[in-house]
């Protein structure tokens, strides 16, 4: 699916920024806007997909908001255009019409990570039998609950064991490039510590990540959150908003080695 997107509002006569986006303080160039308006209205009008944004009421599920970015790229026939990106998935599904692909897809039927949660589930489900099985201590004799706290234990183990070794597994799967055609595991980018929960999951590096496998050249860059604004975070629904730092500064640092940035870029070096 080719997720370059033509503007559809005349872009005539803005003149492109001489350096890219420093994407953790910047104010958006005039072209994101134009191409963030462009998708926001995608997001009001489609039909393919339901998401609970919190926007409107009587919608069912959970309300879960969502980052949205937008890539100004030039392909290699010198045509100006844009992708666009959402930050994790998006009605529970990692691929939409108009949003580029994710870094690495976890969620594919017979990929390695559903088969891994499958076997936690069945190990949780074994656990949680010997747990109701050792309650019921009137009915057995020492020798029996010895014998199933000794499964029980066993069994935390190997669960918390298999989680660990997915995990790991997981991480090992992200690769991220950049315009040198370098690419770096999300455990390399941390220096082997163990990454936050949903790296590599924000729209920033899934956009770039895309135009670099399909040698479009990145030219700015801004994120934007939709829906409601989270409890835990101030999100005010359709403002922009710089890249995260817990998760996104050494993805982006490395994904963004050879361009140009603008000059945040060169102040915070």
């Amino acid at each position: 699916m080719d997720h370059f997107i033509t503007f559809s509002t005349p872009i005539d006569g803005i003149a492109l920024p001489e350096r890219f986006t420093f994407p953790f303080n910047y104010e958006p160039h005039q072209l994101c806007l134009i191409a963030a308006g462009e998708i926001q209205k995608h997001l009001k009008i489609q039909k393919d997909w339901k998401h609970n944004f919190g926007l409107e009421e009587g919608q069912e599920g959970m309300i879960i908001g969502k980052m949205f970015g937008v890539l100004i790229v030039e392909n290699d026939q010198g045509e100006i255009g844009y992708l666009a990106a959402f930050s994790g998935k998006l009605a529970d599904a990692n691929h939409h019409a108009r949003f580029v692909p994710p870094v690495f897809d976890m969620l594919t039927k017979d990929g390695f990570f559903n088969k891994g949660m499958q076997k936690l589930i069945r190990m949780t489900d074994d656990l949680n039998e010997f747990k109701k099985a050792q309650e019921d201590s009137e009915h057995r004799t020492q020798e029996e609950l010895d014998v199933l706290l000794s499964e029980i234990r066993r069994l935390k183990k190997d669960r918390k064991q298999t989680s660990i070794n997915l995990q790991q597994r997981l991480f090992d799967n992200y690769h991220f490039l950049n315009t040198l055609g370098e690419s770096k595991s999300l455990m390399d980018l941390f220096s082997g510590n163990k990454p936050p929960s949903g790296s590599g999951e924000c729209a920033a590096p899934k956009l770039l990540q895309y135009a670099f496998l399909n040698k479009l050249k990145p030219i700015c860059m801004a994120e934007f959150w939709w829906g409601k604004s989270p409890g835990s975070e101030i999100r005010k629904h359709g403002n922009f908003y710089p890249a995260c730092q817990e998760k996104c500064v050494p993805i982006l640092s490395h994904m963004l080695t050879g361009i140009e940035m603008d000059d945040s870029f060169a102040e915070s070096k």
